[in-house]
């Protein structure tokens, strides 16, 4: 905590002891996947109150895709995805540094396409898809420590494709579309410092895989996705209920990433419908608001089935 010199009151040095240390407004971008089936160990950073380019941070272990990921305040951990094999790799960094990954644990089963959330203490994994089949499991961690991930329960439906789908608050994880024999609408929910099996919470307006999550303490915005592309749809994560249209994204999409720093939502990145190639653009919204997205800047490289998560999303108090 910086040195006051007697030029503060007291209350408010308290104030400011209490709120110490401030989330980090900075958003990572974790590995993904370019044309020819290019897979990427970059992980890459923005600040999310500015707009621009990312800029490199470090490097995964390996070099893959369609993992996911959730975070703290200082720490992020992504978890899984595909390299040349099937992953249960969980590894971290400290997000207001720059740097490599640390080996931080292993999942209860190796698997890709699934979907993380959590708050300020516990990360949710959704695990997706394994060597065998689709599955509802949900895995958590304690962010602040390190080891193998626990089984917390299941989601009402299997599902894969959920890429980087679900919000949260600081209490309750959602998790939104995805794929099993076909696209799904459904939207579930956890309590995130308990465990047990989800609830239903409501349905998308169009079901959708491939889609993205951005929220902030109270309101859950899910963009992109398969069949429909550039729609946004918005909960309030404390009730339950059908979501509603929120607006557009620049171009229609599907495994996209999104993240946020609980008031402007961040999108990354994606494979275009129009054509399957893969873009670069990030586009943010205010979460608060509807409207269509505004472009921020670009990735470093056109990707999609990438992760993202940041040190000031809605799940974090």
């Amino acid at each position: 905590m910086p040195n006051f010199n007697g030029v503060w009151s007291l209350t408010t040095q308290l104030q400011y002891a209490a709120d110490w240390p401030r989330p980090t407004t900075r958003s990572l971008f974790f590995g993904g996947v370019s044309s020819g089936d290019t897979r990427h160990n970059v992980i890459e950073y923005i600040d999310i109150n500015s707009t621009g380019n990312a800029a490199d941070f470090g490097d995964l272990s390996s070099a893959k895709r369609s993992l996911m990921s959730a975070s703290s305040s200082t720490r992020a951990v992504a978890a899984g995805g595909i390299d040349s094999n099937l992953l249960n790799v969980m590894e971290y960094v400290t997000i207001a540094s720059t740097g490599n990954v640390t080996d931080f644990g292993d999942l209860t089963l190796a698997v890709y396409q699934g979907t993380g959330t959590g708050n300020s203490t516990r990360g949710l994994f959704q695990l997706g898809q394994s060597a065998n089949s689709i599955i509802n499991t949900i895995d958590y961690i304690s962010i602040a420590s390190t080891g193998n991930s626990q089984d917390f329960g299941d989601l009402t439906v299997a599902r894969a494709y959920g890429e980087d789908s679900a919000v949260s608050s600081p209490t309750r994880g959602v998790f939104a579309g995805g794929y099993y024999s076909n696209a799904l609408n459904t939207i579930d929910y956890v309590t995130i410092g308990s465990t047990g099996n989800a609830t239903d919470f409501g349905d998308l307006t169009v079901a959708r895989y491939g889609l993205g999550g951005a929220s902030s303490s109270t309101r859950g915005v899910f963009g992109g996705g398969d069949t429909s592309g550039d729609v946004m749809d918005y909960i309030t994560i404390a009730s339950t209920g059908n979501a509603s249209d929120f607006g557009d994204l620049l171009s229609a999409a599907r495994y996209i990433s999104g993240t946020s720093n609980g008031t402007r939502g961040i999108y990354g990145g994606g494979e275009l419908l129009s054509d399957s190639s893969y873009q670069n653009v990030i586009q943010y919204i205010t979460i608060a608001s509807t409207g269509n997205a505004s472009d921020f800047g670009n990735l470093t490289a056109a990707k999609g089935r990438l992760t993202a998560t940041s040190g000031s999303h809605g799940g974090i108090s």
